[in-house]
């Protein structure tokens, strides 16, 4: 970097790193925390930058695990309008998501208990198992949800890789596509044109879970006001419902927007630069690799896409929806993606995670196993060869994972 782009880069870390605070503070450039948040800084979601943890310290669940709400359209036109800009229609009273922390005076919206059903698998001449996750929410301050509301938990993503996904051609990413299974592989990616507030049209979408967001800049902002209550030019105001008379009410910060659009931008040159980890490409990586794509998962985890200069970026994804079967759906559609669809997850940054990080979009799985055998719907098939490999089989294609 030159040294402009050092400091910029420096900025978005600062920002990214140093706790905001409530409004009115003498600290003015990071005041207008909340009034309903789930963390006072972007890494505590994603410590050291890597995927949330699923417990705290104290074994409750962790601020990483956000739950995500929605409800059914009455298809009149407001709700109408909100599905084309939004992708999907918020609880009226607790909005689209739950904040687990607020301000003083203001009511928090909800806590999060963490709760397992197990179930057991018999392979290999032993049983296995995997925890289906059965999370609630206690505590509800604002009444009722409402009854046709839906929940679903997001544990916070990974952050290394996020500049590259902006950077992969949207050709490379197009010419997966096999909506309608032509070829008949039983693999139909679909991708998830979404509204994006940036450009005020129907964008290509890459980020989230369900590949609802087209842009980095876009994501970080979405978050700042979901998760810390920060306004930002994409969006403004203050993370309030109108039946929530005490958040209406809180002080507000001086300050039209808690983030300007230079330190928005500065956030997003920071998270685009983070270091990414390329897989060392030695012999294991190859076999590994090998039995990675005869059992099938290439079908969906591409190895390589393109970037706009044509190189090749080892993404382990082809950024396109796929359905993954009941076990998994989580009943939200987002634009284009049904309950059960989810963005192929990218495989990468796993060489920086803590011991104890959890896979899929919920923390439900504590090993590559556990998220092998949760696949079902148009991985099914690959699931099932996996199991078919025998034991040497298996430990070389995990730690094959576990170095990407």
């Amino acid at each position: 970097m030159n040294d402009e782009e050092y400091d910029k880069f420096m900025l978005g870390r600062s920002f990214f790193t140093i706790p905001w605070v409530e409004a009115p503070s003498a600290t003015t450039a990071r005041d207008g925390l909340g009034p309903l948040f789930n963390a006072n800084t972007c890494i505590g979601c994603h410590p050291n930058h890597a995927r949330g943890t699923l417990y705290n310290q104290s074994n409750n669940a962790s601020k990483s695990l956000i739950p995500k709400l929605s409800i059914k359209s009455n298809n009149t036109l407001l709700h109408k309008d909100i599905l084309q800009k939004d992708g999907s229609i918020p609880d009226p009273v607790y909005g689209g998501q739950i904040a687990i922390s607020s301000i003083n005076d203001v009511p928090y919206e909800a806590k999060v208990n963490i709760d397992f059903e197990k179930i057991g698998l018999y392979f290999d001449n032993e049983e296995h198992f995997i925890y289906k996750p059965k999370y609630s929410l206690t505590n509800l301050n604002y009444g009722k949800l409402h009854k046709t509301t839906n929940i679903t938990y997001r544990l916070a993503p990974t952050l290394y890789g996020m500049g590259l996904l902006s950077k992969i051609d949207k050709k490379a990413i197009l010419e997966n596509v096999d909506e309608n299974d032509l070829n008949g592989d039983g693999i139909s990616g679909k991708a998830n044109y979404v509204y994006s507030k940036i450009t005020q049209q129907k964008e290509l979408g890459r980020f989230t879970y369900k590949a609802s967001v087209a842009f980095l800049k876009e994501q970080i902002a979405n978050a700042a006001f979901n998760d810390m209550g920060l306004s930002t030019s994409i969006n403004k105001g203050e993370n309030c419902t109108s039946f929530q008379k005490e958040c209406n009410e809180a002080p507000k910060s001086k300050d039209e927007l808690d983030i300007t659009d230079e330190r928005l931008d500065a956030i997003t040159f920071y998270l685009e630069n983070l270091p990414t980890y390329d897989p060392s490409t030695n012999k294991s990586f190859k076999n590994g690799l090998n039995t990675f794509s005869e059992i099938g998962c290439t079908s969906c985890h591409t190895p390589t896409l393109k970037d706009k200069n044509g190189k090749n970026i080892y993404t382990f994804s082809d950024l396109l929806l796929h359905d993954m079967g009941k076990g998994l759906s989580d009943g939200r559609s987002e634009f284009a993606a049904l309950g059960s669809e989810f963005r192929t997850a990218p495989l990468w940054g796993f060489k920086a995670e803590k011991k104890d990080f959890r896979l899929l979009h919920d923390g439900r799985a504590k090993t590559f196993e556990e998220a092998i055998l949760w696949h079902r719907g148009e991985a099914t098939r690959a699931k099932e060869n996996y199991i078919a490999l025998n034991k040497k089989e298996k430990k070389l294609l995990i730690e094959f994972l576990k170095g990407l």
